[in-house]
């Protein structure tokens, strides 16, 4: 199994858990404030590598791009708050298809920033993944409210911190680059969470510690992704999300998903169909790096 093919597997894992992660975040703020919230998935995600980091005796916080990792928690608050917040306003499909913006963002910053090559059967992918959200969204058709804004805004963050973590990941392990992003994100929202603090009921609590999990799985499987393939080859896969998303928000919410949804859907899964079985049938790393890693 070449490279590509083990970066989308690890992309597609990471797609699952980001969603299944969403579920249990709506679920923690039935009761509590996203500050809370937000806070307490980082601090009990930090709470779940600490062994780690104990085993490593500390040598895990060993890095020469501690500024990025700063800049990149930094962004990532804002990001969270406004990613969790909208989660209380639409439908988890619409968010994901909203967010599926931001891997369009990002290859294109990709190719601007990290110089990488992006190949004509990528670049299909990408325009059919993105007619299925216009199909999706239908800008001017149907309302957009404030929900939907903090996504987009929050997707341009992420699209950010995405490419920071892509050129980190040279030379920090996926481990690294987690511990650092729980350790600054939980100091960070700190603050937020004691001004703006509610006390947390049992099922916020579980449901943030559920949500640290599959967001600790979350990220290890996408930074590790990221040592293995180009971004123009893994965010394609983003777009399974709204497959999940379209199954979580019916079966745990009773948000039924429109035709127009499951149209746009068909089609977005279709672009990690193309790019999937291109790289499957080649049978070999095809997608040069742009930036050289480590062994």
């Amino acid at each position: 199994m070449n490279n590509n093919i083990k970066a989308i597997l690890l992309a597609t894992i990471a797609s699952f858990c980001a969603v299944l992660m969403a579920v249990f975040l709506k679920l923690a703020q039935n009761d509590a404030n996203v500050f809370t919230v937000g806070f307490l998935r980082f601090l009990f995600g930090l709470f779940i590598i600490l062994p780690f980091i104990i085993n490593s005796k500390f040598t895990i916080y060993k890095t020469n791009n501690f500024k990025f990792h700063l800049s990149r928690s930094i962004l990532n608050v804002p990001m969270m708050i406004l990613g969790f917040a909208a989660l209380m306003y639409i439908p988890l499909e619409q968010i994901k298809a909203i967010g599926f913006l931001s891997p369009i963002i990002v290859v294109i910053m990709s190719v601007i920033i990290l110089k990488e090559r992006i190949y004509i059967i990528r670049i299909l992918a990408l325009i059919i993944g993105f007619i299925g959200v216009i199909i999706i969204l239908r800008p001017g058709i149907i309302e957009i409210n404030v929900g939907a804004y903090m996504v987009l805004l929050s997707g341009l963050l992420w699209s950010t911190v995405i490419i920071i973590t892509k050129f980190m990941s040279k030379e920090d392990s996926p481990m690294t680059i987690l511990t650092y992003q729980y350790s600054l994100v939980t100091f960070l929202t700190l603050p937020l969470a004691i001004f703006f603090w509610t006390s947390p009921s049992f099922e916020t609590i579980l449901f943030s510690i559920l949500a640290a999990i599959t967001g600790t799985i979350l990220h290890l499987c996408i930074n590790h992704s990221y040592r293995l393939a180009d971004l123009s080859v893994i965010q394609p896969v983003w777009f399974t999300q709204l497959v999940f998303a379209s199954f979580f928000g019916f079966t745990i919410f009773g948000e039924i998903p429109d035709g127009w949804t499951w149209a746009g859907g068909i089609l977005v899964f279709s672009s990690v169909l193309i790019i999937t079985y291109r790289e499957n049938y080649l049978k070999k790393d095809i997608a040069k790096k742009s930036i050289p890693l480590k062994s």
